[in-house]
């Protein structure tokens, strides 16, 4: 179950009265222009530009500041850098450590849009992604060369939720390269479930569109990092316009304020989903991180500290189109669409062969459909009764 050690820092981190001025929440700066009161002033903020300080729009207000203080709290991390969107803060955080002619490594079973990224961005300037089977524990090691980079993590997988044993392989990685920069991709984890930086990671990403949000309504990536990176990684992204708006920062650090209570109530009502699930007939197997039989398990139960709502299961049968749109399109409480992490429930597809063709160095060992769903905070019998009408739909 989801501890509560962070629920006081997600109340009051970000919340002095520099950034409230008086008020429960930070205020809304919305500004491009920030004033200098003397010419001395205005060279100070032009050769000393740092995170926190007034500058010039782009590089934030007192409500970045405030949001990005808050996450830093949160993960422990020496700064925030704010994006977008998640894609965004990942191929950001990527650009920001390699040149043409490196070598970065990537997990195999990574968020697709990272995967186009590498494969059709990347390789236009000459870096080259090796992709790695994501049980490769300290074997990663014999997978460093001389111009490796970056070694970029996920996990649980996206889709399919196996674990990695992320301990293992930075040790593997630091043993071999020490200054080799490791990225993960910790949007599951949302801040809490998993201190990435804890565990010697350099960057830890989230797409804020998810859980710190919670209610699927503004785009947002953040990349919280160490202090070795900080520098580096800020001044990347400023020279490349990456910003966001106060508004989306006001209401992301809204959302951290019940970013746990949420995520105690969704990882409640997904774990009695994904049991029962478990017990039908029509399921051949379900990926959730806290269930023993899903790979990584072990891993999981040892660096995480609980679970959220997103999971997957595999149904024993392939579903043709027809019996898609017939599953699909009629349920009540299970909405389609993309993203998750707010506070309603979602359902997606893939079929084998759609996730063979967007991971060609992966192995896929099931035939059935896979059936993601994001367990969001409704009645939990009312959402599995809904699941259920969708078995009958397709005869299982």
């Amino acid at each position: 179950m989801i501890t509560k050690k962070n629920d006081t820092t997600l109340i009051h981190a970000g919340r002095s009265k520099h950034y409230t001025k008086g008020a429960v929440n930070p205020i809304i700066q919305r500004a491009s222009s920030l004033i200098f009161d003397s010419l001395i002033e205005k060279k100070k903020a032009t050769f000393g530009c740092t995170q926190g300080k007034l500058f010039y729009g782009r590089r934030g207000t007192l409500t970045h500041f405030a949001f990005q203080e808050a996450m830093s709290q949160l993960e422990n991390g020496a700064g925030c850098v704010l994006y977008p969107c998640g894609v965004a803060a990942i191929s950001n955080s990527i650009l920001a450590f390699v040149k043409s002619g490196d070598n970065i490594l990537v997990s195999n079973l990574v968020y697709e849009p990272t995967i186009i990224f590498c494969t059709q961005i990347l390789s236009k300037f000459n870096i080259l992604t090796t992709f790695f089977d994501n049980n490769i524990g300290s074997n990663i090691a014999d997978l460093i060369q001389i111009n490796t980079r970056v070694v970029f993590l996920e996990s649980p997988a996206s889709i399919t939720m196996e674990v990695q044993d992320i301990p293992t392989i930075i040790k593997a990685i630091r043993a071999k390269s020490p200054n080799v920069v490791i990225i993960i991709d910790n949007t599951w984890a949302a801040g809490i479930l998993f201190k990435a930086l804890d565990k010697g990671v350099d960057i830890s990403i989230q797409s804020g569109t998810k859980y710190l949000s919670g209610h699927s309504d503004i785009m947002l990536g953040t990349a919280v990092v160490n202090e070795r990176c900080l520098e580096q990684l800020r001044e990347h992204s400023y020279s490349m316009g990456q910003m966001i708006d106060a508004d989306t920062a006001y209401l992301a650090h809204r959302g951290l304020h019940t970013l746990s209570v949420r995520l105690r109530q969704h990882e409640e009502n997904a774990l009695k989903i994904a049991e029962w699930l478990s017990n039908h007939p029509a399921v051949a197997r379900v990926n959730h991180p806290a269930l023993p039989e899903s790979q990584g398990h072990v891993f999981w139960k040892r660096d995480f500290t609980g679970s959220n709502g997103l999971f997957s299961f595999i149904l024993k049968k392939h579903l043709s189109q027809e019996q898609l749109a017939n599953y699909l399109d009629k349920f009540r409480y299970f909405s389609m669409a993309y993203s998750w992490g707010g506070y309603e429930s979602l359902i997606m597809t893939s079929q084998p062969e759609e996730l063979a063709y967007f991971r060609p160095t992966t192995t896929i060992d099931f035939q059935g459909t896979l059936v993601r769903l994001h367990i969001g905070l409704e009645y939990v019998n009312d959402l599995i009764n809904d699941l259920a009408e969708g078995f009958k739909r397709i005869n299982c």
